[in-house]
């Protein structure tokens, strides 16, 4: 199924008003826009009187001290460099104790590291947002927390827009232009590789302006 912005809108509004608490995931390969696209699909429809909270997955990165230890840090973003696990108990708690109030870690791209406990989702939430690099891969954990998403969407963006956008990321946060491209074309491309073949398994391919 192909979306766009209105039909993946009011596609949302189904979720966050099904009569009980949703999970929505947004992927795609680095730079394809899920960050911006699910803050602003978070704040479009809590402007529209819908209670919606945004995880991202990326509050359960690996420590960067973590990495260093591992010898992890050059490939920073792979699937084994998350802590799969804590990200699917985090999943099955939003599920099972909607009740509660849960806090979620939130991961800071200024320092590289995640802070704890940072993002509340109160009882009141119907539908919580998620985005990351691996919802819909095939192997554990991540499998189980494909599970746990009530639908997947996958956000497709043309590569070279895409590698471009990351590049620049990458030196908006301090790495110099080889060392930018040296990690667009490198690690990053190589987890776009397996990420781009989860494609299939999405609900629906989502085309973005």
């Amino acid at each position: 199924m192909q979306l766009n912005r209105e039909t993946a809108f009011a596609r949302a509004v189904a979720l966050a008003t099904k009569g009980q608490r949703a999970i929505l995931g947004i992927t795609g390969a680095p730079a394809a826009g899920k960050s911006t696209y699910a803050e602003r699909l978070t704040a479009d429809l809590v402007a529209n009187g819908h209670k919606v909270a945004l995880v991202p997955m990326d509050g359960y990165h690996l420590a960067q001290t973590a990495l260093e230890d591992r010898g992890l840090a050059a490939v920073k973003g792979a699937p084994q460099t998350f802590d799969g696990c804590g990200f699917v108990a985090l999943l099955k708690r939003l599920k099972d104790s909607p009740t509660e109030t849960i806090w979620a870690p939130r991961f800071d791209r200024s320092l590289e590291d995640s802070i704890a406990a940072a993002i509340p989702v109160p009882p009141e939430t119907t539908l919580v947002v998620t985005e990351g690099n691996y919802l819909l891969f095939d192997q554990q954990p991540w499998a189980t927390a494909r599970t746990l998403l009530d639908e997947c969407w996958y956000i497709d963006l043309d590569d070279n827009l895409r590698h471009a956008r990351l590049e620049a990321r990458h030196q908006r946060f301090g790495r110099s232009p080889q060392e930018a491209h040296d990690r667009t074309y490198g690690s990053d491309e190589t987890n776009a590789q397996l990420i781009a073949a989860t494609k299939p398994n999405a609900d629906a391919i989502l085309t973005l302006a």
